[in-house]
């Protein structure tokens, strides 16, 4: 009767390896593997500043009488912004002017009797100073009037106002702040040790908090000669074109610097195994088994992981089902049209 038992035992024990024998071979996907190009990428951090930009401020103390621009406008170069109260330098100017024309009229005459014989030299000489005289301080009276008009250096936006007419400012006030935006500088800083992968004329791209899906390419335009000792860090300008006037004056935006561009093999993130430092990727050999073959990583781009070693452009990788293997074990490919192939040494 003890014999039941383990006869019972033993079929369980050839019924569970038959099972195993009769289990299917994992099913996975290749692919091969594809030249990608790749770059080193640094991010940074930079402010931004108008092209050009100025205060324009009042050159003498006086009232305001006439402002000619309006809260964020553009403006032209040489466009009155203001202009303030010049009557009494209006009618000084007015009074030289006049003795300018006085004096030039004597020059004429003296100038036809020196001509005929009846002046000397000395009173042309005399008269030819008085008029010089008389037309520098027309000029000056001219100045004195053109320094109460104050014009815009250059194209660009007036910032918003904070005075009015009527107002008396002090010699030094501000009257406006002119940008020019139609480029944007953007600052920012690397470490010194990356000084070798950057210079002049090298592409960046830039973005915005206040426009996450815009992205704005610029060049590097100089880089100071004078590294920070404190933070051993070097800071780059660049120049952005500013597409409808989107970048504005004083934003934070993140740099992407790209350097060392390569192209090189690429594999999906996917197809990696991770084993501590090591990365490992399957291969299906001749005989249809998954051979494990270690490879050295570098950059990623996307879902891209680059290849520095272990793999060529072209060679044949499993990218889906690779949970599944293990070193030596045969192994089922999926067709394109989602059904199983037996692999070449699998059973008919």
């Amino acid at each position: 009767m003890r014999t039941l038992p383990l006869l019972a035992l033993l079929l369980t024990s050839c019924g569970g390896s038959e099972d195993r024998r009769d289990r299917p071979a994992p099913l996975v996907t290749t692919s091969t593997v594809s030249a990608q190009p790749f770059a080193d990428r640094y991010i940074a951090v930079g402010n931004a500043f108008a092209n050009e930009q100025v205060s324009v401020r009042a050159p003498v103390t006086e009232r305001i009488t006439q402002l000619a621009f309006s809260d964020g406008s553009f403006v032209r170069s040489g466009q009155t912004l203001a202009v303030l109260a010049q009557g009494q330098e209006t009618a000084s100017l007015a009074s030289a002017q006049a003795r300018a024309r006085e004096a030039e009229q004597q020059l004429a005459r003296v100038a036809e009797l020196h001509r005929r014989g009846f002046a000397t030299n000395a009173s042309l000489d005399s008269q030819t100073a008085i008029a010089a005289a008389a037309k520098a301080q027309a000029n000056e009276a001219g100045a004195s009037v053109g320094d109460r008009v104050v014009r815009a250096p250059f194209s660009g936006y007036a910032s918003l106002r904070r005075i009015s007419v009527g107002a008396v400012v002090s010699a030094g006030d501000e009257i406006a702040t002119i940008s020019d935006i139609g480029s944007i500088k953007l600052d920012f800083t690397i470490p010194e040790t990356m000084l070798s992968r950057v210079a002049t004329g090298q592409t960046i791209t830039a973005k915005a908090a206040a426009y996450p899906d815009a992205l704005f390419s610029g060049t590097i335009k100089a880089i100071d000669p004078v590294v920070n000792a404190q933070t051993r860090t070097a800071t780059l300008r660049a120049t952005l074109l500013n597409r409808n006037g989107m970048l504005k004056p004083g934003m934070l935006m993140s740099v992407t610097i790209e350097s060392n561009s390569r192209t090189s093999p690429a594999v999906p993130e996917l197809s990696l195994v991770r084993e501590g430092s090591a990365s490992f990727v399957y291969t299906i050999d001749s005989d249809g088994k998954a051979k494990r073959v270690p490879v050295t990583t570098g950059a990623r781009q996307g879902q891209m992981v680059e290849v520095l070693s272990g793999l060529q452009a072209g060679d044949s990788i499993v990218t889906e089902g690779v949970v599944k293997l293990s070193d030596g074990v045969k192994v089922r490919l999926k067709k394109a049209d989602g059904a199983a192939a037996q692999s070449k040494s699998g059973r008919k």
